[in-house]
């Protein structure tokens, strides 16, 4: 076990590594962050920042030396950064099953083959692919950069070869998914943490709502079934435990209107879906994060109160603090972000209630208050 008083690190200098920050530090951690943004919200809290980027090896020396262990905010870190840091550090979760998270279609494959279901697929590496892919996924369906999408970019709605092959194009030419658009009833998300033990802590189910690609809310519980919930929980299991998983991942399901069940992606990090967390369960994600880089334990998961995450993106600025704030059941979280614009995240927050539609009434109205 690495205990309180030592240094650990953390790839990626933004929102979630702050609240990795955070954590660390308020149990006795101290912290390096390695981001090559001078304002880094993480860099700016940290005991120590290394402000260069990620596959500068000075940088990636110096971090080993400094910590105990490392880990990362965010899934498109250089997988070859990570094992150069593992040669002399634990690092969590391993460049391995970072790689798997990094390229949708190898993540679909490692999914299925972990007995989960997914969208009918298929690949696109150049335009001789196009045909086959469509033939495997059908119309209508969605074309997404198999690498560094996220939010809703390098995606598109496609409903032709023609328009697939318009698309591929427009995105550069480079390697894509077609995958088929199913008919959806809910988007859900369950995040859990796994030590080098393999003791497990599962969260429970957040049911989440997108505007224009991006997370716009997460209530929890959320409105499944407990089959659903169960289901989701123990297949989020299956494919930490086949990756023999370390650390915090998120694994996002689609349930259609035939109630199935179909993986969409995974996140090898915490998880916006999961900021909830940092109020309503007896363990946020972030201490999570901590516990099970350092060999402790799987922290508690359980949920202390029905919640809704709000997020609060750039297009909102400048805000109304005071309607934002006079809720008294209201948690605010502000990332440290210097410039706020359209679609960034600046920070969220939670409302926690006596049920789960309370919240979301009181969310609801505090949100309209303040767009």
């Amino acid at each position: 076990m690495i205990l309180p008083g030592a240094t650990i690190g953390v790839l990626g200098g933004g929102q979630l590594g702050r609240m990795f920050v955070t954590a660390a530090r308020s149990m006795g951690y101290k912290t390096v962050v390695l981001d090559p943004d001078v304002n880094s919200p993480a860099g700016l809290i940290a005991d120590q920042h290394i402000c260069a980027g990620f596959e500068d090896g000075n940088a990636l020396s110096k971090m080993a030396e400094l910590c105990a262990a490392v880990t990362t905010e965010f899934e498109n870190v250089p997988a070859a950064s990570l094992r150069k840091l593992a040669e002399t550090v634990f690092v969590a979760p391993s460049a391995e099953a970072v790689e798997i998270a990094q390229h949708r279609a190898r993540e679909k494959s490692y999914a299925r083959e972990a007995g989960l279901e997914t969208t009918a697929y298929g690949n696109i590496l150049s335009t001789d692919d196009i045909a086959a892919a469509v033939a495997a996924a059908g119309f209508p369906s969605i074309l997404k950069l198999s690498t560094l999408g996220y939010d809703g970019k390098g995606q598109a709605i496609v409903n032709s070869v023609e328009e697939v092959t318009e698309k591929f194009i427009e995105f550069g030419s480079v390697e894509c998914v077609l995958e088929k658009m199913l008919d959806l009833k809910q988007e859900v998300s369950v995040i859990l943490g796994r030590n080098q033990a393999g003791d497990v802590a599962v969260f429970p189910l957040a049911e989440n709502v997108h505007i224009n690609g991006i997370l716009h809310t997460s209530t929890v519980p959320a409105n499944v079934s407990a089959e659903i919930s169960s289901r989701a929980q123990q297949q989020a299991m299956a494919l930490a435990k086949s990756m023999n998983y370390v650390g915090v991942l998120a694994v996002e399901f689609f349930i259609t209107t035939d109630n199935d069940l179909i993986f969409n992606e995974m996140a090898p990090r915490p998880h916006n879906s999961s900021h909830y967390t940092l109020d309503a369960t007896v363990t946020s994600q972030f201490e999570q994060q901590v516990r099970t880089l350092c060999g402790l334990a799987a922290g508690d998961g359980r949920l202390v109160s029905p919640v809704v995450m709000v997020n609060l993106l750039g297009d909102l600025w400048p805000l109304d603090w005071s309607k934002l704030l006079a809720e008294k059941a209201l948690k605010l979280h502000l990332y440290g972000k210097e410039e706020a614009r359209a679609g960034r995240k600046m920070g969220h927050f939670n409302v926690l209630a006596e049920s789960a539609e309370q919240a979301k009434e009181i969310a609801q109205r505090v949100f309209k208050a303040i767009s």
